[in-house]
């Protein structure tokens, strides 16, 4: 009996080390090549909205296949699709890598590199779930999400290193370390059993379809795109209510407390990506920084402070209720851009401290939106309504980003509405906080009013 308990015991620590270490790996690929994309558009001489499309086309693939596979572990077994994702995943990387002077090539692999990764977070959920004792949970997924934050903290300083002494190609390669635990996760692994169902996979086709040419209008303002992108969203939300397991539950938008926070959830994230894609340009034009002094410098200690603020949130939640969280978070991060806005050319260590702030806020959205949400599913709704959180959370991300993108690029913005704007290279990055600011307060602004009609 000791022994068999004993045997058990193991297991399940040996499969949370292997999880571990596919969860850091993976989120690096997320956060590296971020403070890279002022040197890859140098490379190919290419503005912000081309450039951007690096990590757009991997969050857009990354965003839609975590719903995809977390639908397709019941049909097709775990193993199966970890082994799938993190396979895709290298041979991704390898393609970047080869191909990495070849823009089309580099983005191909991105969207590879996307498909494969999305696995991760969900099927590591899904294995805890079923391979971890009950009392044991917990922990587990405590543990988990520190190594994934972790991975979120070091990728700047990492990528900023890498990029500034090598080259930032060889980023490409770092989710090739995956491979490690192929053969650990296959043998600790059991053989499951299979369940029939159907997909739908034409939702999937329709909505990606949509998506994709969204983003590519807010990188080119192209209006042909952007009837194309309505056109398809409307296809999309008529299919679904005619399919008997459609890829996004319908019924889930009559629910307006939960589409409401759902909205200005993914308002939030993509404001925040969106800066945080733009800093690293933002260093180089106006305070002439290194890739490694912006990646470890700048960005390093405001990702690392996500483990600090995430903890107190969690707790606040639970005392003062998720919309007080949701405001000091909102004001944190408010507070932060109007400050960088102000004074962008004072020093770039204030950006350093601005990103503390734009982080900590950042975790203190998401756990109460995160808690929001959930409270306004009912229980049958609850699997299906946390998915569409974590999918329009990853998307809003990536749109956030592509959008960035195509402002950074146009001329629209490059003048001075702000006063105490002084050098010209601070017109665009000034002019870009506000917006960023104005989107946070309308999305608190919605949240407030919600909270109270629903009382």
């Amino acid at each position: 009996m000791n022994t068999a308990y004993s045997q058990s015991v193991l297991r399940y620590k040996q499969i949370l080390i292997w999880l571990c270490v596919l969860s850091f790996f993976s989120v690096l690929n997320e956060m590296v090549l971020n403070v890279s994309l002022p040197d890859i558009a140098n490379d190919f001489n290419k503005t912000p909205a081309s450039i951007n499309w690096v990590n757009t086309a991997f969050m857009l693939t990354f965003s839609v296949g975590t719903a995809v596979y977390g639908k397709l572990s019941d049909q097709l077994g775990i193993k199966k699709l970890l082994l799938f994702g993190i396979i895709v995943n290298c041979i991704g990387s390898l393609i970047g890598f080869i191909g990495h002077f070849l823009f089309p090539i580099l983005i191909l692999a991105r969207i590879i590199q996307g498909i494969g990764a999305a696995a991760f977070p969900s099927l590591v959920m899904v294995v805890v779930a079923r391979y971890i004792p009950k009392e044991k949970r917990g922990k587990a997924f405590g543990l988990i999400g520190s190594i994934v934050a972790m991975g979120e903290g070091v990728g700047p300083a990492i990528g900023g290193m890498i990029a500034h002494y090598i080259h930032w190609s060889y980023l490409l390669l770092i989710p090739l370390a995956t491979f490690i635990t192929v053969p650990f996760l296959m043998k600790l692994l059991k053989k499951e059993e299979m369940t029939k169902g159907s997909f739908d996979i034409a939702g999937i086709v329709f909505m990606s379809v949509g998506i994709v040419f969204f983003m590519l209008f807010t990188t080119s303002y192209r209006i042909s795109f952007l009837v194309i992108s309505i056109l398809f969203f409307l296809i999309f939300l008529k299919h679904i209510t005619k399919v008997a397991n459609p890829f996004i539950e319908p019924s889930l938008g009559k629910n307006t407390s939960f589409i409401i926070g759902i909205i200005c959830g993914g308002l939030i994230f993509g404001a925040v990506a969106g800066f945080v894609s733009m800093v690293p340009y933002m260093m180089k034009d106006v305070h002439q920084l290194s890739t490694a002094m912006i990646g470890s410098g700048i960005i390093f200690p405001g990702t690392m402070s996500v483990i600090i603020f995430g903890y107190i949130g969690g707790l606040l939640v639970d005392k003062k209720g998720p919309l007080s969280v949701l405001t000091y978070g909102v004001a944190f991060i408010t507070t932060s851009f109007l400050t960088a806005a102000f004074f962008i050319e004072t020093t770039p260590w204030l950006m350093t401290i601005t990103l503390i702030f734009v982080f900590g806020g950042l975790s203190f959205t998401k756990t109460a939106i995160s808690t929001i949400v959930s409270s306004n599913l009912k229980q049958e709704e609850a699997g299906a309504g946390m998915g569409l959180l974590n999918f329009t959370s990853f998307l809003s991300e990536g749109t956030g980003i592509a959008v960035v993108g195509g402002l950074l690029s146009i001329s629209l913005l490059d003048q001075k509405f702000i006063l105490f704007i002084g050098g010209l290279s601070s017109y665009l990055y000034g002019n870009m906080l506000l917006i960023f600011t104005v989107v946070i307060i309308i999305s608190w602004i919605l949240a407030v009013i919600e909270h109270k009609r629903s009382l």
